[in-house]
């Protein structure tokens, strides 16, 4: 499938598992909106999925998830960036057993909108 994979493949007892890259991108997105302080997903100009802020690096050992971000004023950048790398890890590796190599959260602004 060369460098640009559009699923990850999970070998089983009965076969093989293929989940698309854009499911787990929507996984990182969906878990990331949820933590406290977060105020948004950035766009990004150049994005290989369809979930808004979310840019995945495939490798056979495990994903690598980069985050653009916008955080709501008056949270600790660094708590919230924390949490959201704790959710996205959990959540992706809780629901599709495969492994995360790095969250990186790249936190774009501080929004002072509610």
């Amino acid at each position: 499938m060369g460098d640009n994979k559009e699923y990850m493949t999970h070998p089983d007892e009965l076969g093989c598992i293929h989940i698309s890259e854009d499911v787990l991108a929507s996984l990182a997105s969906s878990a990331a909106v949820e933590v406290e302080g977060i105020s948004g997903m950035m766009n990004l100009t150049t994005k290989k999925s369809n979930a808004k802020g979310v840019r995945l690096t495939v490798e056979d050992d495990g994903a690598a998830v980069d985050l653009y971000v916008m955080i709501r004023y008056g949270y600790a950048i660094p708590e919230v960036a924390e949490k959201i790398q704790t959710a996205v890890s959990n959540a992706i590796e809780s629901m599709t057993g495969f492994s995360v190599k790095a969250v990186n959260v790249h936190v774009g602004g501080v929004s002072f909108q509610s």
